[in-house]
């Protein structure tokens, strides 16, 4: 009831699309999620947020018109679909979840992770 578990990474070429998913238990359901990054070599970083009802995003500029955060409370899942994937997207990518208050950005900010799945977009 208390994990988070990703999948769907893989390796890309640049300008491909891909769909990651996060299997969450029940519990789940009445929290925040969202999506974080890591790149090789580089802090950890906020790429999308949705609300407990799926209704209300939040998105990194960066991914902004690129990427779409939504979740599917029925079957426990959160999704980050990746289009026009370009190589500064490699990274390890984290799901999350808040358990009190609403969307934000900063990693301390959420008291649950998954152990993430690798994304690789070559050139």
């Amino acid at each position: 009831q208390g994990q988070l578990v990703e999948s769907g990474g893989g390796l890309v070429q640049a300008g491909d699309s891909l769909t990651l998913s996060c299997a969450a238990g029940s519990a789940f359901a009445s929290y925040a999620l969202a999506w974080f990054r890591q790149p090789p070599g580089k802090e950890r970083e906020f790429v999308a947020a949705v609300s407990r009802g799926g209704r209300a995003t939040h998105y990194a500029d960066s991914v902004k018109g690129r990427f779409t955060i939504s979740r599917d409370n029925a079957r426990n899942t959160c999704y980050l679909q990746m289009n026009s994937l370009k190589p500064e997207d490699t990274a390890v990518y984290y799901c999350v979840a808040r358990t009190r208050g609403g969307l934000r950005a900063l990693s301390s900010d959420y008291d649950y992770w998954g152990r993430g799945t690798q994304v690789t977009v070559s050139s």
